[in-house]
């Protein structure tokens, strides 16, 4: 089992805050040393859209009426509205909305919004739309699915987290391994080994962070072997040989995920897993 002193809480994708992604601080000798296939899209959005995301124009404004911006014409509004739902009490009302109207919405943001909202007011409802969530088409919702499972209950829904280890994408992959860290510790060995060979090096570079909190032979033979492989990017082998350095214990105690400020050890409080505009 894993150590009661491990670290419970903090978000499960590092693109909340790139200081916090295993590869930060790398330093570039010239553009050709820039990692670029990193599935980073430029986008075409507006002004207006890309402040989506900021929910104080409705601060102050009642349950009622988010829920009617949640249906509205307007996409920002429906965005803005399924994010500030997730400042409510969990009343029916406000679960009804985020459910039935919000993860139910043609825009990919609003039912992200919607899950993550979700993933804020906690609860079994909550938690079982989340589960359902897991088959959106899009890998970004299902993503934030699983971190509203995790915040929620990742103990309770650990094999529908597990069984994301196989989606096609790296985002949703990595955020299930990264749940099970948290919850199984040593016990997600196997899962961190295989996940070093992954097609993404995305999941490659995050399972080689986890592998810090691994002891023995086994994960550090692998370690030194991505280490040493000039085959991989730079910041995959960097991990990895910061990831030797590493005391397991101590990385497992003090592991969060990528922490987004202080949650006084409440993990329904993060805000988490924004896919970046660009």
């Amino acid at each position: 089992m894993r150590d009661p002193e491990e670290a419970t809480d903090g978000p499960t994708d590092p693109r909340v805050h790139p200081e916090e992604s295993p590869g930060f601080g790398e330093e570039s000798e010239g553009l050709e040393d820039i990692e670029v296939g990193r599935d980073v899209t430029i986008g075409e959005a507006t002004p207006r859209e890309l402040q989506a995301t900021d929910i104080s124009p409705l601060i102050g404004t009642e349950a009622v009426e988010k829920v009617a911006d949640l249906e509205s014409d307007d996409i920002v509004d429906r965005r803005r509205a399924a994010l500030a739902l997730g400042e409510e009490d969990p009343a029916d009302l406000v679960l009804d909305a985020l459910i039935e109207i919000g993860l139910a919405d043609d825009d990919e943001d609003v039912r992200q919004f919607a899950v993550e909202s979700l993933g804020d007011l906690g609860g079994e409802r909550a938690a079982s739309a989340a589960a359902e969530t897991l088959s959106d088409p899009n890998p970004w919702v299902r993503s934030e699915a699983l971190i509203a499972l995790d915040k929620i209950d990742r103990e309770r829904y650990a094999s529908t987290i597990e069984a994301s280890l196989a989606d096609d994408h790296h985002a949703v992959r990595r955020n299930a391994a990264v749940s099970l860290f948290k919850l199984r510790g040593t016990e997600t060995e196997e899962i961190l080994l295989e996940q070093t060979h992954d097609e993404s090096e995305r999941v490659r570079e995050w399972a080689a962070h986890l592998l810090a909190g691994i002891p023995g032979e086994q994960a550090e033979t692998r370690l030194q072997e991505i280490a040493d492989d000039e085959s991989e990017p730079k910041v995959v082998r960097s991990t990895a040989a910061r990831s030797l350095e590493a005391d397991s214990g101590a990385f497992r105690r003090q592991f969060t995920g990528g922490t987004e400020g202080s949650t006084g050890g409440d993990p329904t409080k993060s805000r988490l897993n924004k896919q970046p505009d660009f």
